[in-house]
């Protein structure tokens, strides 16, 4: 949100399974995922109090959800209904089920039963096609066949058809094209935005559309490291979403890591530094401090990010 009021745009916070553990507390009872349900849905109750102080657009959205962790994205389907049942609109903006792993048919039928749930509270389904490389929170796809790393235009028709037929439905395709999570050497990923084209023009052409029509809303899913070329190629195929977790979680240990050297002689111990030896080092080992310095640090990235993404000054 810092980010988004320094540039003028909006911007998207994204909660994972685990990241709700976490928020809840890695100690609090998780049975039937009762912690990841609890933390994520407090998150998103934190972000709505403070995001009027921004003053900027906030899309409230959910992570990777697997076919076994169905609880958890269950879960925050009810807190969603309650909230919109008194508020008007969801609770979140939007949530991710990830069922790439599973047969294309029964992907598909599963994200239409939950879409046909959701539409009916205004929210968003973003869901996966193909597979992305690498690992992330607990999703390990390291050692999958590349084959499965590049989605077919004919598997995003058959989405977009089914998809699509439901009233009020609002969806977004993170159709793989060679994406990976994490960064690597340069030659180590062979991203391929231009099956996103080819998709959009397949599915135009299925529904009679004029030509550079764009029916689908794609996402861009281990965007970390990639080239602003990729990125802004990927948009032109209407990409309208990018993950880069790996690059902001780099940015904020790389401004705690500076922190630190420059401070070291402060944080040796809770008394004496170069300055006396009673003079009182709290205000440098308060955690508030190291952490400030990785937010601003993770701020700029994103600032990066966004300027790369067409996001500069649009609000």
């Amino acid at each position: 949100m810092e980010a988004a009021k320094k540039s003028g745009g909006p911007i998207m916070v994204t909660f994972s399974r685990g990241g709700g553990q976490f928020i809840a507390g890695k100690a609090a009872d998780n049975e039937d995922d009762a912690a990841c349900i609890a933390g994520a849905v407090a998150g998103a109750l934190h972000v709505r109090t403070v995001a009027e102080l921004y003053g900027v657009p906030v899309i409230l959205h959910t992570d990777h959800c697997c076919k076994a962790w169905l609880k958890w994205f269950d879960g925050m389907i009810d807190a969603n209904e309650k909230y919109f049942k008194e508020n008007g609109e969801p609770l979140f903006s939007s949530h991710m089920l990830d069922l790439s792993e599973e047969p294309l048919e029964e992907n598909i039928d599963i994200c239409y039963d939950y879409l046909a749930r959701m539409s009916k509270v205004d929210l968003l389904l973003e869901m996966e096609l193909g597979i992305t490389g690498g690992e992330e929170d607990g999703v390990d796809n390291t050692d999958v066949d590349s084959s499965k790393l590049y989605t077919q235009p004919e598997e995003v028709w058959q989405v977009y058809e089914k998809l699509s037929s439901i009233d009020g439905a609002m969806f977004t395709v993170a159709a793989a094209f060679g994406n990976v999570h994490g960064v690597y050497s340069p030659g180590n990923v062979r991203l391929e935005p231009e099956i996103l084209h080819n998709s959009q023009k397949y599915i135009s052409e299925k529904l009679g559309l004029a030509e550079g029509s764009k029916p689908v809303s794609f996402v861009f899913h281990g965007g970390s490291g990639s080239s602003v070329e990729d990125i802004q190629y990927a948009i032109k195929a209407g990409v309208i979403k990018m993950n880069i977790d790996t690059d902001t979680q780099w940015a904020f240990w790389d401004g705690v890591r500076p922190y630190e050297a420059k401070n070291r002689d402060y944080l040796q111990g809770q008394i004496g530094n170069p300055d006396g030896d009673e003079k009182p080092n709290k205000k440098y080992y308060d955690p508030r401090m190291s952490l400030r310095a990785g937010e601003e640090s993770m701020a700029a990235r994103l600032c990066e990010a966004m300027k790369d993404l067409n996001c500069i000054d649009v609000l």
